[in-house]
């Protein structure tokens, strides 16, 4: 992983000391700053720029959700990784609305919470597993796989449905035998033909058509 500047706020200290010796092990990252509410995490992100703002859901006063959405319109650069040890869809949705790159729930193993950090820090959409099987379990409906997507080709919503479940275009090249440009292609196709300018986005649009289901 290149070098990552974080920023880690949870209103919890036992908690937040336990996150911050785990990422202390993950190799190139780089506490930079930590905060016990959202409030104190808006002002220390504002002064320290970091590549990575590591925030609690839950946290009194401003909390992350709220914190989260004016980070990223102060700090278009600094992307946000949900924590929450929530998995509704509520708070995962409007996460993604405000602007947050991934949702990583607390009882992640270590290696997880690695992985979110690298797919953020790539301009990827992280979501913890447990998270994209609830959103997938809420909102899809008998005979809606299709709905929604007939402005896509097969293709498209092959590739679209691969990005939205968080792989890479080389792994997305691999499994459908394409090039990794062709694939950056459909990427950009399918962007411009849905007018969707970010990962988080398609994530969205994938989840409300029914293109990935909670088998993909």
């Amino acid at each position: 992983m290149k070098p990552l500047h974080l920023l880690l706020a949870d209103d919890h200290t036992l908690v937040r000391a336990g996150i911050r010796a785990l990422l202390n092990d993950i190799p190139g990252v780089t506490v930079v700053a930590e905060a016990d509410n959202g409030e104190q995490a808006v002002a220390l992100a504002l002064e320290h720029k970091p590549d990575v703002a590591l925030l609690d859901v839950t946290m009194p006063g401003t909390n992350g959700l709220q914190a989260a959405e004016r980070i990223r319109a102060a700090l278009p650069g600094t992307r946000v990784l949900m924590l929450s040890m929530h998995a509704s869809e509520e708070y995962v949705s409007r996460a993604l609305q405000l602007g947050a790159s991934g949702y990583l729930l607390k009882d992640a193993a270590t290696f997880e919470l690695q992985a979110a950090l690298e797919a953020v820090a790539q301009g990827q959409t992280y979501l913890s597993p447990r998270v994209t099987s609830r959103l997938v379990d809420s909102r899809l409906r008998p005979g809606s796989a299709a709905q929604g997507a007939p402005a896509l080709t097969p293709r498209q919503q092959e590739v679209l449905r691969q990005l939205a479940l968080g792989y890479s275009v080389k792994e997305i090249a691999f499994q459908l035998r394409l090039s990794s440009k062709t694939v950056e292609t459909h990427r950009a196709q399918i962007m411009e033909r849905l007018q969707i300018r970010d990962l988080a986005g398609l994530v969205r649009y994938a989840i409300r058509t029914g293109l990935i289901s909670a088998d993909s």
